[in-house]
């Protein structure tokens, strides 16, 4: 356990926390350059549509640094950036600190239920399914996450929109409210819409994960020495846990990606919202500093994912020590 604890889980994390760097370098640059080949004019954005001068235009573009080279723009957002400066917004002329820190509670309070939700749905429905293989019930439930998977967060966000807001009326069409449980209703459908393509896909790994455990010879193994089905069945769902914690760890970047969809289809100004209006106005440092941040919270969640495959696992605890 000492060399477990001084060794090999020190240098993983150097690892994994070296090559989290360089990925974040690697999207940075990316992205850097594929807003700054993308069609349009910032300075024109920023005057609008009436008629302007050269040297307006001009004035614009080098208050902003826009007239400057691609690698010295990069440069100059790069060194700014690891020192925790990420400038401010070419649209609103506001710190990108603040400004994503007062969005951030509503993506994440969005973002956040809806993994609560797909989690305490789709994994004992997914567990539910294998056990009950072939049976009408594990039928019902595949087909539906079929057609979770497979529905566009955004089609099914309006869907909710049009029966259970503009139709019953149970639910409000739009805001964020106010107090904790006015915002939490408020939440409900975004949520909602979120979770079910999320769910879905919880419910067919976690099946397919616990089908394959129960295919093993130590279940008939375990059932022939007379353990019982719940025993049984906890051993199962051990030995099934590192592809299901996988996939709550994959559902982190789709979460991010679907949050998006959401937020507009709902007008929440959340970080969604704030990325879609900044990538159409090429609003570059906002568009970097939502990047870097989403990439980071997937790094660690990812990592962290890793970590717990020492706690769920012995056996890679046994191959950790031998490295």
């Amino acid at each position: 356990m000492k060399r477990l604890v001084t060794g090999p889980v020190p240098a993983f994390v150097l690892r994994r926390a070296g090559a989290t760097v360089l990925l974040l370098l690697a999207l940075s640059l990316l992205v850097f350059a594929l807003l700054y080949l993308a069609p349009g004019d910032v300075a024109r954005n920023l005057l609008g549509t009436r008629n302007v001068t050269p040297e307006a235009l001009a004035e614009i573009r080098a208050r902003h640094h826009l007239d400057e080279p691609f690698l010295q723009q990069y440069w100059r957002w790069l060194t700014h950036a690891v020192t925790g400066d990420f400038g401010t917004s070419i649209r609103t002329g506001r710190p990108i600190g603040p400004l994503m820190l007062e969005k951030t509670g509503i993506t994440a309070a969005t973002a956040g239920l809806a993994f609560l939700l797909s989690v305490l749905v789709g994994v004992p429905a997914g567990v539910l399914t294998a056990v009950r293989r072939g049976r009408w019930l594990d039928r019902v439930l595949v087909t539906a996450s079929v057609v979770g998977v497979s529905a566009p967060g955004f089609a099914v966000g309006l869907l909710l929109l049009y029966v259970f807001a503009l139709g019953l009326g149970w639910f409000p069409i739009y805001g964020t409210g106010e107090g904790f449980f006015d915002a939490l209703w408020h939440l409900a459908l975004p949520a909602v819409a979120l979770a079910l393509g999320l769910g879905a896909f919880v419910v067919k790994l976690t099946r397919a994960a616990v089908i394959r455990e129960l295919d093993q010879d130590y279940v008939t193994f375990a059932r022939g020495r007379g353990l019982s089905e719940a025993a049984t069945l906890r051993i199962v769902l051990r030995n099934a846990a590192i592809p299901i914690v996988t996939s709550l760890g994959l559902m982190v970047a789709y979460l991010f990606g679907g949050t998006v969809l959401i937020e507009v289809t709902f007008a929440l100004p959340g970080l969604g919202s704030l990325m879609e209006e900044s990538v159409l106005f090429k609003d570059i440092p906002v568009v970097q500093a939502l990047t870097l941040a989403v990439a980071l919270v997937v790094s660690a969640t990812a990592f962290l994912v890793d970590l717990s495959y020492l706690i769920i696992d012995p056996r890679v605890r046994a191959r950790t020590v031998r490295r």
